[in-house]
């Protein structure tokens, strides 16, 4: 198994398991051991909107905001008619300072122009101890005008520079079935790879074991191959 020794990044990497996971799995797992503490949510392009159920049956009191930019394909989906939803440039998030408590984004700042300007943005819109979770594109193929694709290293740095705090990182699907998939024209088979170990995961998590690796260092050799990763990134309590 390939090494994978950076010590800034593998720090992030839990030893709690190593399957591969998503943001909303991420999203459902901190909202069932939160959900009496969450009040007020966003979802950061929410593109259709479809994450406001997620929310709600977590805890029905929560109160969802969309926002998205005026016009992209998963906007132009949206079949929901709602005073939630808000509409933005990219990069201004229009809400006051420390208004929520959870901000999500799944599979986004791919699509963003200036990502360390909206991280910074983030950063005034959560609340002191809040939290933003979600998802991300490391070795995926161009789709939807998507800028980027992020290194943990780099993505990392963005963080810290807007002075937020990542607290974890995991491995999604796998690259390879990504670039795969695209090839293919999105086949709907291979929707199947996001619910359930990708094929190189399964050979990463097989070999792992084989040579009695732990779970941060399958982590660590997913990371390499991972064509998303997802993440869980809180602002400091004790701020100024």
């Amino acid at each position: 198994m390939a090494s994978y020794t950076s010590p800034i990044d593998i720090k992030y990497l839990s030893n709690d398991h190593s399957k591969q996971t998503t943001g909303q799995k991420l999203l459902q797992q901190f909202l069932k051991k939160n959900k009496n503490n969450i009040v007020n949510v966003m979802d950061l392009g929410c593109g259709q909107g479809k994450t406001a159920n997620i929310f709600l049956k977590a805890n029905p009191q929560i109160k969802w905001a969309g926002l998205d930019i005026e016009d992209s394909p998963q906007v132009r989906k949206r079949t929901l008619e709602d005073s939630r939803f808000h509409t933005f440039d990219g990069i201004n998030i229009p809400f006051k300072d420390n208004s929520f408590d959870l901000i999500y984004s799944n599979q986004v700042m791919e699509h963003v122009r200036h990502p360390q300007e909206l991280l910074c943005e983030v950063h005034r819109v959560l609340k002191k101890g809040g939290y933003f979770i979600g998802s991300t594109s490391q070795f995926e193929a161009y789709h939807t005008f998507s800028y980027w694709n992020y290194t943990p290293f780099g993505f990392i740095t963005l963080v810290e520079d807007a002075q937020l705090t990542l607290e974890e990182i995991r491995p999604s699907i796998d690259g390879i079935t990504l670039l795969l998939r695209a090839v293919l024209g999105s086949p709907r088979f291979f929707g199947r790879w996001w619910r359930i170990e990708s094929p190189v995961n399964k050979l990463i998590s097989l070999y792992g074991r084989i040579r009695k690796r732990d779970h941060r260092q399958i982590n660590a050799a997913k990371m390499i191959l991972c064509g998303q990763f997802s993440f869980v990134i809180r602002k400091e309590n004790n701020e100024r």
